[in-house]
């Protein structure tokens, strides 16, 4: 996995800005004022900084924003990080701040001079979280060793204010490399055992093998991954933080190492893309990580159904009708309309077993979902406004683009199939809601229930605040914050 950029915490120590080699950082408000530490790189840099805060280009710095001078004189720093920072920022000012540090970092070592800030854990978080890059498939990459080390007021309650911070950047992490990564790599089995290694972390980690959802009848999942020499899984993952007694909430993961569309082939150009349309399970499974990393307070379960969707003399045939583990039967009009048949299973099945609390499911479902909201929100189908407004206000809290869309029966009726209980899709018209539609068919009375359609913030083509372009990690920080804010005891 990739490690994140290592940080450490210490008093600020002003004799050892002239002599820092790597880069230094520190903070100017909106209004020119410089903080002891800048006062101190202002004088060895002979006025530089000053200069630069009176001139007019000053007045066009934005909060959170970073400007750059390289080699100062008087200093053996190679370049002088200047942070916009109002000293009453937010937390989104704060991380855009450390994010933008995180860019320009480089492979240089960071001193980041924050003195008092209010928010210094999580300008910390934003630079650990932008300074990612996915390169295990480059041969001339080079690890980079260097860190990050941040002084300031009060390191102590610095460091224990960044820990679960960087507990939840770690598992973020771990869904952006699983999302980035190729298809040949993370086979089904690949996937099922880098899960199954975060025993190590205190979570119970089970492997379903084939023959195991077989005799549970899992065969709308099972349908899925037929037609591929890579084997069906579900991986079950247990954190038991809470109360021994206490319901899980229940987390639930598309996890299509790589979709052709089966038979129903999608056209070659964009179709390698579709090695990241394991998302949503590798959203549940860097969630878990993170939970596990800061030792949530919480019984949480995450389950994700790993499959791969090719084209065979084997795999389901459009016409086919298969029977879920519930009993119901589906008509398979469309085998690119796949993830829904894994989710299905896994979601019957972790109520049967769990008796959840609530439950989310989340996958790169639809097409539609990105015409509707493009990249900027995640989509969000609800059956319990109670739930689903918790989750909307973590997401909010985190700055993670979420927006609800309707449920319906007039959507419902749509999935009416002629020889058996549904179809598997019902037409273009409000392809994302249809979708939503055929997952609520198999949850519970009384099971409350949120979908996340995270086809349009999975993986993205240009950066975000917070990631390079690529995989984001979307989701990991709001679930996490809805964990804290709702499911975790004293």
């Amino acid at each position: 996995m990739t490690d994140l950029t290592p940080v450490s915490f210490a008093v600020t120590d002003l004799d050892a800005f002239a002599e820092h080699a790597g880069r230094i950082a520190v903070i100017v408000t909106p209004e020119g004022k410089l903080e002891q530490s800048g006062r101190r790189v202002n004088r060895l840099s002979k006025g530089a900084l000053q200069r630069f805060v009176d001139s007019e280009r000053f007045a066009k710095v934005k909060v959170g924003q970073v400007v750059s001078m390289a080699w100062p004189a008087g200093m053996a720093a190679e370049a002088v990080d200047l942070i916009c920072l109002p000293r009453n920022h937010s937390v989104e000012e704060a991380r855009k701040a450390g994010a933008a540090l995180g860019k320009a970092r480089g492979d240089a070592t960071l001193l980041l001079a924050v003195d008092g800030a209010r928010r210094v854990a999580e300008i910390a978080f934003g630079c650990v979280m932008r300074d990612y890059t996915f390169s295990a498939h480059k041969t001339d990459a080079e690890a980079n060793t260097t860190g990050i080390s941040v002084m300031c007021s009060k390191p102590d309650e610095a460091e224990a204010a960044a820990a679960p911070l960087l507990a939840i950047a770690e598992g973020t992490f771990m869904t952006r490399d699983l999302v980035n990564e190729p298809a040949n790599v993370l086979t089904t089995t690949e996937f099922a055992d880098r899960l199954a290694e975060m025993t190590s972390l205190g979570l119970e980690v089970e492997v379903l093998e084939e023959a195991d959802l077989e005799r549970l009848g899992m065969r709308t999942l099972l349908c899925v991954g037929q037609g591929s020499d890579s084997p069906s899984k579900v991986v079950v993952m247990q954190w038991k933080g809470g109360a021994k007694d206490a319901a899980p909430l229940a987390l639930v993961g598309k996890g299509v190492v790589f979709d052709t569309g089966g038979i129903s082939l999608k056209p070659a150009g964009g179709m390698e893309d579709m090695t990241m349309d394991m998302g949503g399970a590798g959203v549940v499974a860097g969630t878990m990580r993170a939970l596990a990393k800061r030792k949530a307070k919480a019984n949480v379960v995450g389950l994700v159904g790993l499959v791969e969707n090719m084209p065979s003399g084997n795999a389901t045939r459009p016409g086919d009708v298969v029977t879920s583990m519930k009993g119901d039967t589906v008509e398979v009009i469309n085998t690119d309309a796949e993830g829904r048949l894994v989710l299905c299973d896994v979601m019957w099945y972790a109520q049967e077993r769990f008796e959840p609390a609530g439950m989310i499911d989340l996958a790169t479902l639809t097409g539609a979902i990105i015409i509707g909201l493009g990249h900027e929100n995640a989509g969000v189908f609800s059956n319990d406004d109670a739930l689903c407004n918790a989750f909307l206000k973590a997401a909010e809290k985190e700055n993670e683009g979420a927006w609800r869309m309707p449920l319906g029966q007039a959507y419902d009726d749509l999935l009416k199939s002629r020889i058996a209980d549904m179809k598997n899709i019902g037409g273009r018209p409000a392809g994302s809601v249809t979708a939503a539609q055929f997952l609520q068919r198999f949850v519970k009375d009384g099971t409350p229930w949120v979908h996340l359609d995270i086809a349009g913030v999975a993986s993205v083509k240009s950066a975000t605040t917070l990631a390079p372009a690529g995989a984001t990690g979307w989701g990991v920080m709001a679930l996490s914050r809805l964990v804290a804010d709702n499911f975790e005891t004293e």
